[in-house]
C-alpha cells in the first residue's frame, strides 16, 4: 500500500511530485489556454474590478483549494458572495493534501480549482509544479516585502509569526527575556516549552546566526531540558494554564486568542522574528479565471484582511492596523522545508527528539 504523502517528508514528497513533471502528461484541448489565464491575471486600469465581475458572473463560481479551517475560510467565502454575488466552493484539508489533490488532478486532465490558499512551502511546491502563474492586484501596495517570493506566483495574505509566550504569573516583569539567548538562563532550565515540529523555524534562526553559532546556540537550549509539545493550539494552551511557564516558538496568534479571553498569558517579539507565511494564488490552468482573481483580490483587500484578523489571525496587509504584526521579521525560506528538509529534520531530532520522526503541525 503506498504511503499517505502526509505522512511523508516534504522533500520526499515534493521529488516524487517532480518525477513525474505535469508538462509530460499534457492536459486536454478543453482545458483553458495559459495565455488567456495570463491576460486576465495581469488586468490592469480603471475598468479592472468591473471586467472581472463580469466575467466571474458568467463563470458562476469560484473553486477554493485552502488548509485554512472552515471556521477561518467560511467568513471568508460567506463575504465574498455576499459582496459579489458569486458562488463559492471550498475544499479544505491539510496543506501537503492541497497540493496532492492539485497535482493529481493536473495529470489526469482535470482542472476544478481556481485559486490555492495553504502554507508557504506547499505554494512553493506547487509553483514548481507549474500549477500557479503570476497575477496582478491593486492589493499588492500594501503588502510588505517579505509577502512576496521572487518569482511572484503567490503572495503571504497571512503570517504565522514565532514570537515567545510566558506566563504573567511564573514569569516577573524583570524575567521575561530581551533576546533569545536570556533563555538560557538558569532559571528557565526545565520550564521552556517548544513545539516539536517546527523544523522550519529552527533552520532558519541557525542560518540566521550563522551554522556554527547557531547549532551551539540550539545545543545548549537542548541542555537546558525544554518540554516537547506538538501542536502550537495547545503550547499557547499549557502556557495559558501554567504548565509551561514559558514557549520559545509560539504563534502569536495562538496566544493571543487565550489572553484576550482574559488567561495570564503574554506573547512578545524577539529578533530575530521569524514568520511562516500562508499564502494565496491563482491556479495557471484555472477553469474560471475572473472568478479566481477576484476572490484573490478580496482576501487581499482590506475587507479580507479585516476578516482574518476578526479571527485572531495575523493579516499580511499593512492597510490593517493590527499589533499581531507591528514588528520587524524576517520570512522563513521555503526552501529551509522543500530542499533542505533532509538535514535539518535530524538535527532538530537528534537534538530534541531522540532521534524519533519528526511530527509538524502546520495549522
Amino acid at each position: 500500500m503506498t504511503p499517505d504523502p502526509i505522512f511523508l517528508g516534504r522533500r520526499a514528497f515534493v521529488a516524487g511530485l517532480a518525477a513525474a513533471p505535469l508538462a509530460a502528461c499534457g492536459r486536454p484541448s478543453s482545458a483553458p489556454a495559459d495565455a488567456t489565464n495570463a491576460a486576465v491575471y495581469m488586468m490592469e486600469g480603471a475598468e479592472r474590478e468591473a471586467r472581472l465581475l463580469e466575467g466571474a458572473t458568467r463563470e458562476g463560481l469560484v473553486s477554493i483549494y485552502t488548509s485554512l479551517n472552515t471556521q477561518d475560510s467560511t467568513p471568508l467565502c460567506e463575504a465574498f458572495e455576499k459582496t459579489y454575488g458569486v458562488r463559492t466552493e471550498l475544499w479544505r484539508s491539510a496543506s501537503e493534501r492541497v497540493v496532492q489533490r492539485g497535482a493529481t488532478e493536473a495529470r489526469a486532465g482535470r482542472f476544478n480549482c481556481d485559486v490555492f490558499e495553504t502554507n508557504g512551502p506547499e505554494m512553493e511546491a506547487l509553483y514548481r509544479e507549474r500549477l500557479l502563474d503570476t497575477f496582478n492586484s491593486p492589493h499588492f501596495a500594501d503588502l510588505p516585502p517579505g509577502a512576496f517570493p521572487p518569482h511572484r506566483q503567490w503572495v503571504a495574505d497571512r503570517f504565522n509569526f514565532f514570537t515567545i509566550a510566558y506566563n504573567t504569573n511564573l514569569v516577573t516583569p524583570e524575567e521575561v527575556p530581551a533576546s533569545y539567548d536570556d533563555l538560557l538562563h538558569p532559571r528557565f532550565v526545565g520550564r521552556i516549552g517548544l513545539e516539536a515540529g517546527d523544523v522550519d523555524w529552527f533552520g532558519a534562526m541557525v542560518k540566521h546566526m550563522g551554522e556554527e553559532k547557531g547549532l551551539q546556540y540550539f545545543r545548549a537550549l537542548a541542555a537546558a531540558k525544554p518540554q516537547i509539545r506538538s501542536g502550537h493550539t495547545l503550547i499557547g494552551q499549557l502556557v495559558a494554564s501554567g504548565e509551561i511557564p514559558i514557549a520559545a516558538n509560539v504563534y502569536n496568534h495562538n496566544a493571543e486568542r487565550v489572553a484576550v479571553q482574559g488567561a495570564p498569558i503574554r506573547w512578545k517579539a524577539l529578533a530575530p522574528t521569524f514568520g511562516r507565511p500562508n499564502a494565496i494564488g491563482v491556479a495557471r490552468h484555472a477553469p474560471r479565471p475572473h472568478a479566481a482573481l477576484l476572490f484573490t483580490d478580496f482576501v487581499l483587500s482590506r475587507e479580507g484582511q479585516e476578516i482574518l484578523k476578526q479571527r485572531n489571525r495575523v493579516p499580511a496587509s499593512n492597510a490593517v492596523d493590527s499589533h499581531l504584526n507591528d514588528f520587524p521579521f524576517e520570512t522563513i525560506d521555503p526552501a529551509i522545508v522543500l530542499d533542505e528538509d533532509e538535514k535539518w529534520s535530524k538535527l532538530w531530532s537528534d537534538l530534541f527528539l531522540r532521534g524519533q520522526a519528526v511530527v509538524r503541525d502546520n495549522g
